[in-house]
């Protein structure tokens, strides 16, 4: 290992304000576009900004889970450049006075815990989005992401490894989702990230020439293209064959490699300066403590809590804690279903499994949670069984039905008539001699085959504990 890499990242979250930065234009997501845009947010002139106070909680909130200092007194500024999704030819951002600085996340990698320093948090407005139409040749522009709240989140350059960067955003999307802050849905870009990379020989003190690679939404995408970024640069210092000079790259991830943009913009470049039209805004101590009393439990906390107080295991704790929108549906599931074993199984063993075959992810499952906890119940008192439960589940994600009213109309309730339980058995082993033979010669496991044979008879409505325990009487009695 002659060389190592040195990387710093600007993690840029989308907070969850129901409006933009400064307007009182909609920021939701996935509107038709140009929908939720008005003179202010279009960059027309004269269209005074007014600060949106929740966004500011937010950016509070995020220094407060980053172990981050609060400015008393933050401003804005305007970074001059030009870019056609950016309205006014300038983003308002905060470079001289920005909302926190000297922070710092602690990840855990294969090597051990480390502690990632944070330079700055700073708010400051998205820009809008090109639409790229092959069909007329021509770039399109969705203003509806211009004005939208950002934290911009600056790390200094701590990490040496894709290990290490994959950590630390899985930790910040955890701080930052937990806290209510954003849904850091990175194939949305609500979370996305620019990886600023640069390598020089083991020992050195001084950084190499930096690569910017911009917009990167995807832990995958992020992986690959700081291990070829890595190879290119070693490369260079090795051959000589390439000038590393200091620019922004963008991954292209059908051929696997970075590509240039353009040479990387120094700050004076932007040519920031203040921005009067905004006035700066006081954050005093009170401020800062009701923040912190509305904060909600953190994923670590709750992950003890599931553990020591609940008595969920470790894996299963890790499961539920690992996604904010696992851990809504396990509290609002156990509101209506009091057992929390059986909430987090099902939810990761059922739920889980109707939503992969969905292709979708754990962040993007929708689900009645007190629908999710009448199956539940339904199965705990054996009106249908597991595998019914989970047929059910599957309509409930589907097409919302009332699970109780649903099996009651399909007469999907178990079998409880033993005699025609009974008589299913003699039957199915009158029918399965082969299988009989087979358990009375000592092998165990044929007696899962009878069960399902008889499980089938009485369309799947029996009860398997029953006709288990039924089967093996009969077959210890031949």
């Amino acid at each position: 290992m002659k060389y190592e890499t040195v990387i710093g990242l600007e993690v840029h979250v989308e907070m969850a304000t129901k409006t933009k930065l400064f307007c009182a234009c909609s920021a939701q997501f996935g509107a038709a576009a140009n929908e939720n845009v008005c003179p202010a947010c279009a960059g027309m002139p004269g269209m005074p900004a007014v600060t949106n106070k929740k966004a500011v909680e937010f950016a509070i909130a995020a220094a407060l889970v980053t172990n981050s200092n609060i400015t008393p007194t933050m401003s804005f500024d305007k970074k001059n450049y030009f870019y056609p999704d950016l309205p006014t030819g300038y983003q308002i951002t905060q470079l001289f006075a920005p909302i926190c600085r000297d922070g710092w996340v602690e990840i855990e990698t294969a090597e051990g815990a480390k502690k990632i320093t944070l330079k700055q948090i700073h708010i400051e407005e998205d820009a809008g989005k090109l639409v790229h139409d092959n069909r007329i040749g021509a770039s399109l522009v969705d203003f509806n992401r211009a004005s939208v709240p950002l934290v911009e989140i600056v790390s200094n350059p701590d990490f040496r490894t894709a290990e290490e960067v994959v950590a630390y955003l899985e930790e910040l999307r955890l701080l930052l989702s937990f806290a209510g802050i954003s849904d850091c849905k990175m194939q949305e870009g609500s979370m996305r990230c620019d990886v600023n990379i640069s390598v020089r020989k083991i020992g050195d003190t001084k950084l190499g020439v930096r690569t910017e690679i911009k917009n990167m939404n995807s832990l995958k995408a992020i992986s690959a293209a700081i291990a070829y970024e890595s190879q290119r640069h070693m490369d260079a210092l090795e051959t000589g064959e390439e000038t590393l000079v200091q620019e922004t790259r963008r991954w292209d991830d059908a051929v696997g490699e970075t590509l240039s943009m353009r040479e990387k913009e120094a700050a004076a470049d932007y040519r920031y300066f203040p921005n009067p039209e905004i006035m700066p805004v006081e954050i005093d101590a009170d401020w800062i403590e009701v923040v912190r009393q509305g904060l909600p439990e953190p994923a670590q906390d709750k992950f003890v809590r599931l553990t020591q107080e609940l008595g969920l295991s470790e894996y299963d704790s890790s499961i539920i804690t690992g996604s904010k929108n696992l851990s809504d549906i396990f509290d609002g599931a156990l509101k209506h279903f009091g057992r929390p074993k059986e909430v987090a199984n099902w939810i990761i063993v059922e739920l889980l499994s109707i939503a992969k075959g969905d292709n979708k992810g754990e962040g993007d499952i929708e689900i009645d949670c007190e629908k999710l906890a009448k199956v539940m119940q339904l199965v705990d008192d054996k009106i249908i069984n597991r595998a019914m439960g989970k047929k059910l589940l599957g309509l409930v994600w589907k097409e919302g039905i009332d699970p109780a009213k649903y099996v009651e109309e399909n007469q999907l309730g178990m079998v409880s008539d033993t005699s025609l339980i009974d008589s299913t058995i003699q039957t199915v082993l009158a029918e399965q001699t082969k299988s009989v033979n087979e358990y009375k010669d000592g092998n165990k496991k044929a007696i899962n085959f009878l069960v399902g044979q008889v499980m089938k008879k009485l369309a799947g409505k029996g009860d398997p504990n029953m006709v288990n325990g039924l089967l093996v009487k009969y077959l210890e009695d031949m």
